[in-house]
């Protein structure tokens, strides 16, 4: 009769799992049911109890017994039921911060979604005669005031904006534009790439650093359909550098008879180099200068929601309303009240702007003002009686979402370091918190940037962040 084989501890550990009727019936995970569905209950049994087998499969142990599981389940729950898009604080120091959503909307903005999404609205019929309207006519007039140009319209980001006119102008046909500008910009989002989806054919002109207007006119051809001009945004080439002016390739598509594109990328609608930030060109100047069409970002330096905008001549804005891809790019009524609000904003003037319009404000409080907010919170900090830390320093904010490449902002952080944890250690848990919080991390320093924190609610978050900090709920190395 052969031995019985000895059951190795990890195989009495599979068996020991509990099965999943079992720790629901646990009063830990039965008092889940109700606050959570009970389908999400079950699933995060089932996903804590599949973990745990796989790992003990696989010859890792682990801790199988109900009130650590129960724990797991409960974490799950609460993941699953926690909105994923969800409110965080930005203590980077980058004003359009893309992973962190850009722009941040002001009251106004945030006023007109919640008033217009929560019933029916005027969208596309005129109240006073009862016919169909269109949709882009409620920001129109304000983008026509703001920028001079003839005629304006709307899509869902200045990606969609640069596809949709190259696709209205040029399918099958050539556009020219310098090799210096054939940019990526960001999450892939590469020039080429578009102007190949939009039908057009590429054919660029210069070099890298230097592309002179007579490299555009040796370019024409019959199959010319258009110059595009791309402001690169994110990068600048310093140094030997030449490039065509927009009145010189202005000058050129007149006699050539051909359209002048310009991809503005961040748009801005106000000159921010009282500021100290130079070299973001206005939309104004663009038409000014007479492009026939230019688009921009509407989530960038315009302080709105996600939106390409589209200006320019009036003949060129009726075809792109004209293509089949106008309905597929179209922005929704949340939009467009918001862009509608925050374009009225740039209408009432300076100091309207600076208050009620987040990215403006961030851009252009003074020095002094981010100090005076970085000391209080400081102290604040030390009234806690954490193990942190914390003092003020100067540093440099940045624009970011794709603006201003070589501008900084001078500006004033709290430098926290905790008397256990080590900065990464610090920097995960304070994201782990109910209202996470993002800073930036040198030196075994976690800094945060008081020029992109908001007043009061940020604040707040914050100190509620490094008030739920203790060593074992955060994964970095503890101190020596």
């Amino acid at each position: 009769m052969p031995a019985k084989r000895t059951k190795s501890p990890g195989e009495k550990l599979l068996r020991a799992l509990p099965s999943v009727d079992e720790t629901l019936k646990d009063p830990d995970v039965a008092r889940l049911v109700g606050p959570a569905p009970r389908a999400v209950v079950v699933e995060a049994v089932r996903a804590a109890i599949a973990e745990r087998r796989e790992r003990l499969s696989s010859g890792a142990p682990r801790e199988t017994e109900a009130p650590a599981l129960a724990s797991d389940v409960e974490r799950r729950v609460r993941r699953w039921l926690r909105p994923s898009v969800r409110r965080a604080v930005n203590a980077t120091g980058i004003v359009l911060h893309t992973g962190l959503g850009r722009a941040p909307l002001g009251p106004a903005a945030i006023e007109a979604i919640a008033r217009e999404a929560a019933g029916y609205c005027v969208l596309e019929v005129d109240a006073e005669t009862g016919a169909r309207g269109r949709r882009d006519d409620h920001v129109k007039e304000l983008l026509v005031g703001l920028t001079g140009a003839e005629d304006a319209t709307v899509v869902n980001n200045n990606a969609a904006a640069t596809l949709i006119i190259l696709n209205t102008l040029a399918s099958g046909r050539d556009v020219i534009i310098s090799r210096g500008q054939l940019v990526e910009i960001g999450g892939s989002y590469r020039i080429p790439d578009v102007l190949e989806k939009s039908g057009a054919t590429l054919v660029s002109v210069g070099t890298t650093n230097r592309t002179r207007a007579g490299d555009y006119e040796r370019a024409l051809s019959p199959r010319t359909a258009a110059i595009l001009r791309v402001h690169p945004s994110n990068y600048r080439i310093v140094g030997f550098t030449e490039e065509a002016s927009l009145e010189d390739l202005v000058a050129i598509g007149r006699k050539a008879g051909v359209p002048v594109i310009d991809d503005l990328g961040s748009g801005a609608l106000v000159d921010l180099a009282p500021k100290g930030l130079a070299g973001e060109p206005l939309v104004s100047e663009s038409v000014a200068a007479g492009a026939d069409v230019s688009c921009f970002s509407g989530d960038k330096l315009i302080g709105g929601p996600q939106a390409g905008i589209i200006v320019g001549r009036a003949a060129v804005l009726g075809r792109i309303r004209s293509n089949a891809l106008a309905r597929a790019l179209r922005v929704d009524k949340m939009t467009l009240a918001a862009l509608a609000a925050t374009l009225r904003l740039f209408v009432a003037g300076p100091e309207a702007l600076a208050e009620g319009n987040p990215t403006v404000r961030a851009i252009m409080t003074p020095l002094e003002r981010v100090r005076e907010r970085a000391a209080l919170l400081r102290s604040r900090v030390a009234a806690l009686g954490a193990p942190i830390d914390a003092r003020v320093v100067e540093a440099t904010s940045s624009v970011g979402g794709g603006s201003l490449p070589l501008e900084t902002l001078p500006t004033a952080c709290v430098a926290l370091r905790h008397r256990s944890l080590d900065a990464d250690g610090l920097s995960e848990a304070l994201r782990r918190a109910d209202v996470p919080v993002f800073g930036r991390v040198k030196d075994e320093i976690v800094f945060l940037d008081l020029r992109t924190v908001g007043e009061g609610a940020d604040e707040d978050a914050i100190l509620a962040a490094i008030a739920s900090v203790v060593p074992d709920g955060a994964r970095g190395k503890k101190r020596p």
